[in-house]
């Protein structure tokens, strides 16, 4: 008996640890721009939307997740009997290839595309062919990965598979081919931000999914991975802040010189004849691009993720000064996910959203006015009432700025400030001492104000006394907030290099 041949396998970059190690920084500092996925994980991908499967863990699913399916098949307006469940795109790419290409021919429509094509081809043992018209089987990757183009979709005599993974990005699709016999596949790995969950789907129909359903595993997704989608789909994934940010990223990128393909995706394609130099140039920042044959593909994250990447671009292209690394934090409890970057000192860009807009709003004014860059974004069980959400997202910013100040040295360490609202008058004094320390009297508290600082104190290890009175509630609290900010902005001022105590730390 032969021994089986071995293949090229697929190759996946580096992990953060290890591109950490090579260069000397914490994994915490890695920005992945080389993934083409959302910068944080949807609202939905919460610990409560995985109970009850936990709870059946113990089960199988026996119809194939069809809760979840019949969702997909309710959004795209077809039927239940047109979808198909994998582990991403990638099972149905393998799978497609075996099914209608196997020993014989596949083109991709562009002929420059998802690497995957030809991985899958190469394990069906097809051969990869320039011609479309020709081809027992082609894919046409629409948008295009890793050019972000938006290509034709060819005259075909074999089956036509068009991957979507992109297709949110774009504002179009091409399911009205599904009746004639084409292929459509989508992911919950890029608009819906569940990469890690590994879910795709097909639609076709009822007869082509007969097939794909009858040569798949009997379930290769997860009911963990499937009780994520199905949370997620509850709403339409709305990526017009991406797109927006897109477009801002494109239009800064080009006053550096490096001008990117139009892209109907979340990524920008830039050609260059040498982007390898440019990515090991740039991995010292933290910064992990993706280099392609002909040109550099980079992910859009968020406004402070792709300044941070501006800024170090600058550095490295016209001689800038180096840019300050941003801190990134997630906690995540049994009520609570919380994602937060925090930058200090910044510019006061600020954005807080955890569905209270009223502590949310509170947060922003500390941030704002302590002159610090901070996107706090997360959700928490709301229907138990404010408390854990109040708490978790006090608790996580605490933790992120314990983070960003180290061992606190060449701080002035100590800040004071009054702060008015109308009749309300607040008086907050700060002591960066690495104790714990909370001595807070507000009155009238609206409800969670004073334990919200008890909170920061904690995870900070900041000492904090705040007294501030008046008549209405949201007065009060907000210049509660307000004052915190500002004697934090001067607490951490620059001061030399010492660490302001005689004990030599803090």
């Amino acid at each position: 008996m032969s021994s089986p041949k071995v293949l090229e396998a697929y190759q996946w970059p580096p992990s953060s640890e290890a591109l950490a190690a090579q260069v000397g920084l914490d994994v915490r500092s890695i920005l992945r721009f080389d993934g083409n996925v959302a910068p944080t994980p949807p609202a939905s991908a919460r610990p409560a939307a995985l109970a009850r499967a936990l709870a059946d863990v113990n089960e199988y699913d026996r119809g194939r997740y069809e809760s979840l399916r019949q969702a997909v098949a309710t959004r795209h307006g077809v039927g239940l009997d047109q979808i198909s469940l994998g582990a991403g795109s990638d099972e149905f790419i393998v799978l497609l290839a075996r099914i209608f290409g196997e020993g014989g021919t596949v083109a991709t429509v562009p002929a420059f595309s998802y690497s995957m094509y030809r991985y899958a081809a190469s394990m069906a043992g097809a051969t990869m062919i320039d011609d479309p018209a020709r081809a027992d089987l082609v894919f046409v990757c629409r948008p295009n990965n890793p050019t972000g183009e938006m290509p034709e979709i060819p005259d075909v005599a074999g089956q036509l598979v068009i991957d979507e993974a992109y297709a949110d990005y774009a504002g179009v699709d091409a399911l009205e081919l599904v009746d004639s016999g084409a292929i459509i596949l989508r992911t919950f790995s890029k608009a819906y931000g569940l990469a890690g969950a590994r879910v795709g789907y097909a639609v076709a129909t009822p007869e082509l999914t007969a097939v794909i359903t009858s040569r798949q595993a009997p379930l290769s997704v997860s009911s963990l991975s499937a009780s994520l989608a199905l949370a997620a789909m509850r709403e339409e994934p709305d990526v017009s802040s991406q797109v927006a940010e897109r477009d801002r990223l494109a239009e800064e990128l080009a006053t550096l010189g490096l001008v990117a393909l139009r892209s109907y995706t979340n990524f920008l394609f830039i050609p260059m004849d040498n982007p390898h130099e440019l990515v090991e140039r740039m991995l010292v920042y933290g910064v992990v691009l993706r280099a392609y044959p002909g040109g550099l593909r980079v992910s859009v994250r968020d406004e402070l993720d792709d300044d941070f990447l501006l800024d170090a671009l600058r550095c490295e292209l016209r001689g800038a000064s180096p840019p300050s690394q941003s801190v990134r934090h997630r906690r995540a409890t049994a009520e609570t996910l919380l994602n937060v970057r925090l930058r200090v000192p910044g510019e006061g860009r600020v954005y807080v959203n955890t569905g209270l807009g009223f502590y949310d709003h509170m947060l922003q004014q500390l941030a704002f006015h302590g002159g610090m860059d901070l996107r706090l974004e997360g959700v928490g069980d709301l229907e138990t009432g404010e408390h854990h959400t109040v708490e978790d997202m006090m608790r996580t910013f605490g933790e992120a700025l314990d983070m960003a100040l180290g061992d606190r040295r060449g701080l002035t360490r100590y800040g004071e400030a009054r702060v008015p609202m109308d009749e309300a008058l607040a008086h907050a004094v700060v002591d960066l001492s690495g104790r714990a320390t909370a001595n807070i009297s507000i009155t009238p508290d609206p409800g969670m104000a004073a334990h919200a600082f008890e909170s920061l104190a904690q995870t900070a290890r900041i000492t904090l006394h705040v007294t501030a009175n008046g008549e209405n509630d949201h007065h009060v609290a907000e210049a509660s907030f307000k004052a915190v900010g500002r004697a934090l902005a001067q607490a951490l001022t620059r001061d030399g290099s010492l660490v302001r105590s005689t004990k030599g730390s803090l």
